[in-house]
């Protein structure tokens, strides 16, 4: 029943999750986290950490790795969760690759029309806007404890996140790079 449910979840997401994979991080954490519950915050922060590390496009490998921990934790083996995150991927991939299909003639006929200019101005604010969510959903207790809990770690966790945003967007590291270097603070500072 698993397979169906994920099937059906990373299909609507496909089909309703603009703005690539960046975008559908939010989607991906509500219905994984908080709605099915088949992952925990600290899970989905890891899968998201590990997709940005991983060859390919986040959206996909986030639904990929979701796949496999969500049938892994509800108790299944390695077998059927490896069908699980198979479901998920292509469930996922599905809605864009039989819409982009259809419609890509039709596009690269009419792409100069003022009316889809219109449509993608109206659209590039709002997928930086799912942009900003997903960062704001990520920004919990788990990522970066409370102060009062242990201070000096969300002083540090504070520390690496505004590095990262300020070596990736101000100076234009490699975002490969700068996940390399919160790798290798992360051992220095809290093991």
């Amino acid at each position: 029943m698993i397979f169906i449910y994920l099937f059906l979840t990373f299909f609507e997401m496909g089909l309703f999750g603009f703005g690539g994979g960046y975008g559908m991080i939010s989607l991906i954490q509500h219905e994984t986290v908080e709605h099915w519950h088949w992952l925990s915050a600290s899970e989905f922060t890891d899968i998201v950490a590990i997709s940005q590390m991983t060859p390919g496009p986040i959206g996909i490998n986030a639904a990929t790795y979701c796949g496999y921990t969500a049938v892994k934790n509800a108790g299944y083996g390695i077998p059927l969760a490896i069908l699980g995150s198979t479901t998920a991927t292509f469930a996922l991939v599905l809605p864009s690759l039989v819409l982009m299909i259809l419609i890509s003639k039709m596009f690269m006929r009419h792409m100069n029309s003022p009316i889809v200019q219109s449509v993608f101005k109206g659209l590039r604010p709002a997928v930086v806007g799912l942009l900003a969510a997903a960062t704001l959903l990520l920004c919990t207790r788990d990522n970066f404890s409370a102060p009062s809990e242990n201070p000096w770690q969300f002083y540090i966790s504070c520390a690496l996140f505004a590095a990262t945003a300020f070596g990736t967007g101000v100076l234009k590291i490699n975002p490969i790079r700068m996940i390399c270097y919160s790798a290798v603070a992360g051992l220095l500072l809290f093991y």
